[in-house]
């Protein structure tokens, strides 16, 4: 198939309908009839896309690009069309995965962070799941115990527990002051002139969203339920609320001593298959984990 003009980045082979669907660099998603070879259609997206899934049920396509954003398209025969757009990510889509059960679709980003969108529910609810140090390059899901796998570039591989509820992250709040004591911020200065105070640096708690200065959230935590299995900012008041059963991990950390860039998840036997950039594939019996 003389499908696009430079690197092809993702295909997928759709048996149910004999569609070929692909993406390239060259800021195309196309999709072809695997028996016949014919050209069905095509889509131009914003960036350069690595990211492919397809709903059979729905015919619905996802396609994650550079520039951070999510595109759903409707499939037709010859024809498609643009369903909505998403964008939750400060860095490129690397990789996506699509849950046709609980009708999720999960985004993990160069910014180091997955995003869990419930695209069935149509709440709009985006959970953010943050458990690498550097670019998430791969995931896989195990729908029958409910545990997404994601694999990144600084080698981790994390087994992630979505059978419990969690929580969205909260929107960050602006403000001129620190809204837990007042103290102005350092681009306040008609506060600071009046108060003859010296500005302070803006930060956030990542429970609550409150913009505060550092003396008021000096202590850490993680969250899990919010997705931070690692220990975050959080304001002092928030700090006391969380109670030691909300900081139980629920996720599982495994160094696999290679920078993954592909993962193939056989649930029939539990073995998860990684490919690095170090030339190397190592097979992994996955089911003391994921079981």
């Amino acid at each position: 198939f003389s499908a696009h003009q430079s690197r092809v980045m993702m295909i997928l082979f759709v048996l149910e309908m004999e569609w070929v669907l692909s993406t390239g660099q060259d800021k195309n998603f196309t999709w072809h009839c695997s028996e016949s070879g014919q050209r069905l259609g095509g889509y131009r997206t914003s960036a350069g896309a690595c990211g492919l899934q397809f709903d059979v049920e729905t015919r619905h396509v996802f396609v994650g690009d550079h520039s951070g954003q999510v595109t759903i398209l409707k499939l037709e025969q010859e024809s498609c069309s643009l369903v909505t757009t998403f964008k939750g990510h400060t860095g490129g889509v690397t990789a996506l995965c699509w849950d046709p059960i609980q009708r999720v679709l999960f985004s993990g980003s160069s910014d180091h962070s997955i995003i869990m969108w419930d695209i069935g529910g149509r709440k709009g609810t985006a959970i953010e799941l943050q458990g690498h140090n550097d670019k998430v390059q791969s995931l896989s899901y195990a729908h029958h115990t409910r545990q997404l796998i994601s694999c990144g570039a600084d080698g981790g591989i994390v087994i992630w527990n979505m059978d419990v509820e969690r929580q969205e992250t909260p929107e960050w709040l602006d403000s001129d002051s620190c809204q837990k004591c007042d103290q102005p911020f350092f681009w306040n200065f008609k506060q600071m002139w009046d108060s003859k105070k010296i500005g302070l640096r803006q930060h956030h708690c990542r429970k609550c969203g409150k913009a505060v200065c550092g003396k008021c959230s000096s202590k850490r935590s993680s969250i899990p339920l919010m997705g931070f299995e690692f220990e975050v900012r959080v304001c002092d008041s928030c700090h006391e609320s969380i109670t030691d059963e909300e900081r139980a991990p629920t996720a599982t950390f495994h160094d696999s001593k290679h920078n993954i860039v592909h993962v193939h998840f056989d649930a029939t036997r539990g073995w998860l298959l990684t490919s690095g950039t170090d030339k190397v594939i190592k097979l992994w019996d996955m089911t003391p984990v994921v079981s």
